[in-house]
This record gives structure tokens, sequence and C-alpha cells, in this order.
């Protein structure tokens, strides 16, 4: 099933291991009354941490091969490339396998608090989200990759509606309309690209692309295109990304946190096989369409980063803020530069984790603002305290309560220095400011604008990446510090909000992950700049996939 020898065997079935986790996961769950939480709760769980675990193994295991052979090709069917169906572990897929493991972990744990109790079958429906999420991200032709899309897609439609109301309904209309219409250009694409070279394997397309007659580059071209709207879609490009704000609003807490990645995947598509088809080297098809990537990714960097600005609440702000990332993301891919790749790739992975602990943290400072001022404030403390203000020192035998002193300070309790200091890191992550991830991404970004040949990409555009980068910090700086004060600096009298250990974790964890990308900045910076080179030189993937070979059948016996 696999090209490999029998010392990587093992790790090489393990390719097929995050999509029939969560497969089989989300079978038992869904035969599991809703009586049993905790036991479906356990379950879930236990998939999520074993999904993190393989996820990371493949990391290390493709991390640690020679960049030639960085690769790990499993044909689930054994059958021969191109007629079977292929997965493939590269550094890319394997780093968007850990954001996957790590958001759907953070998001399971968020919802042991109390969201999952608001629906039937919802740890049934986020295991085949992340199914679909890990098989999209793995798979190596395009059949497959929208059978993988269409399964996210329909388990999303369940998790958008999850805990009920008009708003949820409403906005998940919208949703499921506008990504219909996408699968459609998908399979409109899909089918284009069949008809001109004879195949759907990605590797093998890009193989054949050199050859395909001057008569039939148009209607190559022409199927391209439409593929690439319908993942633009997806990945919430302007100007078809007005169903994301309210979708990702009304979502439920962990829903929204888990959404953080599902624009991803369209970024991912983009990426992988804008990469893989039209090079450089491409011939008359090379950087085939990278003016509309760079200008559209510029459009909705700017999209989002006004939409920020205009946001009163921090749902709809991190809801924006997922646009500016997707819109830096594909702008970044346009311009074909190795080096602009690999800070975006960081950037990628630094802004999902704070996207995701924002939408976490939603909730909770709601409930800090919606909580009754009438009941006795948690934050008020005896108003009279000895001395502090006094020319001479009160009486040993002074009754406290007879001096007037004015209260210095006020005592803030552990869950409001918990929500505060989160909140912070994910504005300095979001916005780009030292010593955060996001601006270790922003700074990998600018430099390789500013060390980029002056015809590299659209004229003017790299300059105009810059100063939107450099923009989108100020704005998103000012933005989240509007909502920050607005709900950590008001006057009025407040309890202190009640935090469980199920919300306050994933929180702590995604930010933590944050703090740990500065820490292993220079490896995770080397490991971004492997994955971009192989990405824009990509004939070793194509030798690869198509040089992986069936297991041969054991001797006498027939396949």
């Amino acid at each position: 099933m696999t090209s490999f020898d029998p010392a990587n065997l093992t790790m090489a079935h393990l390719i097929v291991a995050p999509v029939l986790l969560p497969l089989a996961a989300a079978g038992l769950l869904a035969g599991i009354g809703a009586q049993h939480r905790r036991a479906k709760a356990a379950i879930g769980l236990l998939a999520c941490l074993l999904m993190l675990a393989t996820a990371s193994a493949l990391l290390a295991w493709v991390d640690a091969q020679d960049a030639p052979g960085a690769f790990g090709v499993y044909l689930p069917g054994n059958w021969p490339v191109p007629f079977g169906i292929v997965l493939v572990a590269d550094r890319l897929s394997a780093m968007m396998l850990v954001l996957s493991a790590v958001t759907g972990l953070a998001s399971l744990l968020f919802s042991l608090s109390r969201w999952h109790r608001a629906g039937v079958h919802f740890h049934a429906l986020l295991q085949l989200q992340l199914m679909g999420l890990n098989g999209a991200f793995l798979t190596g032709d395009l059949f497959n990759l929208f059978v993988f899309f269409e399964v996210l897609l329909a388990a999303s439609y369940g998790l958008l509606l999850h805990g009920g109301g008009a708003a949820r309904v409403q906005s998940g209309l919208h949703y499921i309309a506008i990504n219909l219409v996408a699968s459609l250009l998908f399979l409109i694409g899909v089918s284009l690209l069949y008809g001109v070279t004879g195949t759907l394997n990605m590797a093998d397309i890009a193989a054949k692309l050199p050859a395909v007659p001057a008569s039939d580059r148009g209607l190559l071209h022409a199927g391209a295109a439409v593929l690439a709207v319908a993942f633009l879609a997806k990945a919430a490009i302007w100007p078809m990304n007005f169903w994301l704000p309210p979708a990702y609003r009304a979502a439920s807490t962990p829903v929204a946190a888990l959404f953080a990645i599902l624009t991803k995947v369209g970024v991912y598509a983009v990426l992988r096989l804008w990469t893989l088809c039209f090079p450089a080297s491409a011939g008359d098809s090379a950087l085939f369409g990278s003016n509309a990537l760079v200008w559209g990714g510029l459009f909705t960097l700017a999209f989002g980063t006004v939409g920020m600005l205009a946001s009163q609440n921090l749902a709809r702000l991190a809801a924006f803020s997922i646009i500016g990332s997707s819109g830096t993301l594909i702008a970044a891919t346009g311009f074909d530069h190795p080096a602009l790749t690999a800070g975006a790739l960081f950037y990628l992975a630094s802004a999902t984790l704070a996207a995701a602990a924002m939408f976490l943290l939603v909730e909770l400072m709601d409930r800090a603002r919606a909580l009754d001022a009438d009941r006795p404030s948690a934050l008020v403390i005896d108003d009279r305290l000895p001395g502090f203000l006094d020319a001479e020192p009160a009486p040993a035998d002074a009754n406290l309560d007879d001096l007037a002193v004015p209260l210095i300070g006020r005592a803030i309790p552990g869950a409001v220095i918990f929500l505060g200091l989160a909140f912070l890191v994910g504005t300095l992550v979001l916005s780009g400011l030292p010593p955060m991830s996001g601006f270790v991404a922003k700074v990998a970004m600018l430099s390789a604008v500013l060390a980029m040949p002056a015809q590299t990409g659209p004229a003017g555009a790299g300059a105009v990446l810059f100063a939107l980068q450099i923009l989108l910090g100020l704005l998103a700086v000012i933005a989240l510090s509007r909502v920050g004060l607005r709900v950590f600096w008001s006057p009025e009298q407040r309890p202190a909000p009640e935090l469980k250990v199920a919300e306050s974790l994933p929180v702590a964890a995604l930010l933590g992950l944050c703090i740990a990308l500065v820490i292993g900045a220079e490896p995770t910076l080397r490991y971004m700049r492997a994955t971009a080179a192989a990405l824009h030189d990509p004939q070793q993937y194509i030798a690869t996939v198509r040089a992986a070979q069936p297991v041969p059948a054991p001797t006498g016996e027939k396949r």
C-alpha cells in the first residue's frame, strides 16, 4: 500500500490514521444515546488526543527526512497512481494536521463545560468535521478533495446550528447557500480539468499540464479559474465573504473556535494546487492567475482591516480578523516568492491559534459584562484601610471602621486577571506587535517583501502589501483596545466571572502555543522555509507521488 521500505512501513501506515480515527469515533458516538454524555465526552476527548499525537508524529517524521524525500505517500486501496486513492503527507499537510488537531481539541475541551449538552450529536459532528479537515489536507487527488470538502461542510452545517436560535438558522442558511454554490463550481472546475488532462490525481495533472495542446489551453485555464473561485469562496476572499462575520458570530463558542481553521482549507487548496500546477516552470501556464490572487488577497486584507475597526464586539472583530488573515495568505501565495511564503506559513499558524483563542474568550468576556450589576460585587473590598495617607501612623488600639481613609487600589480577582492577560496576549498576536508570534510572522513577511526583486508580482503590489501590514497592526490595536477598555475598564460594579478549568485551559493552551512559536521561532521558521522551498519546486512532489507503487501480494496469492 505504500512505496516505502519495510523500516518505514509503520510510519507510512500512520498517514491514514488522521482520517480513520475521527471516522471511527464518529460512528461510535452516533450509536451512543444522549443519556451517556460522559461516555461520549470521554470517547471524543480520547480521539482528539490520539489525533494530536498522530499529527505530531507525522510532522516529526517528515521533518526528520532530508528535504528531497520529505514526503510520505500512502495508497489505501493498493492501486497504482493515478488510478487509486492517494494520501500524501509532507511538511505542509503535517503542519495543517497539527493545527486541525489542536483547534479541535481546544474546542472540545471548552464545550465540555456546557455546550456539548446543547445537542445530541455534537460530538459525532465534531469528529466528522475533523475527519473532513484531515482528509482535505492529506488527499492527493481532486475527486477526494471534493469528497472531504463535502464531509467537512456537511458537518459544519450541523455544528453551526448547534444550540438553536433564529440568528443561527438565518446565518446558517446564508452559509449553506454560498457553500453549495462553491461546491457546484468545484464540480464544474474538476470536470473541465479532467476533460483536458484525463486524470484527477494532482501530481499527475501537474505532470501533464506542459503537454496540453495550445487548442485546449483556454479550456484548461477556464477550469482552473472556476476551481479557484470555489476555493476562494471557501477561503472568504472579497467580495465572496459576506457570509462569514454573521455565521461565525452566531455560532456557539466552541464551534466558532473550530471554524477558525475552516477558511484555511480554501487557502490550503489554493496554495497546494497553484504552486503544484502553475509554477514559474509551467511554460505557457506559468503563474496563471497570480495577479488575481495578489490583488484579490490585498482587497480582502483591506476589507478585513476596515471590518475590524468598524466592529463593536469581539466576536465580529475576530471574524474579520479571519478574513484579513485569509487575504494576507492568498496575496502572499500569488507573489510566488519562497521567503514570503515561509513568513506567510508562520503567520497562518500564529493567526489560526490566536483567532481560535479569541473566539473562546468571547463568551467569557461577554459573561463578565452581562452579569447583574445589582448583585454584590466581588471586586468590592473594605473601603477603609489604615495608614496609607496619614501623616501620623494610626494608634494601635484604633477602630479601623472609624478611620475615614479613601480606598487606594482595588483587588482584582484571579478570573479577571486571567481574562485580561489572555486578551492582551491575543491582541498582541493578532495585531503583530512584539514580542508575540504575530510580530515574528510580520517581520518575516515584510523582510521578504523588501528583499523581493522588483519584477516579482504585479507592479506596486509589494509596496501595497507592506503598507497594509503596517496599517493592519495599527488599526487592529485600536479596535481590540477599544473592546478591552469597554470590558475591563468600565466603571460599573460587577461580580467576578466564574471560570471553569474546561473553559480556561484551552484558551491558555492556544495562547501558550503562540508564545511557544516565539520561543522556538528559529526552528519553526526553518521548518516553514523548507516547506516553502518544496512548494515552489514541486518536481520532487510530482516524482514521489507518481513513483509510488502498490505493495506486492504475498507469494502464491492472487491480488
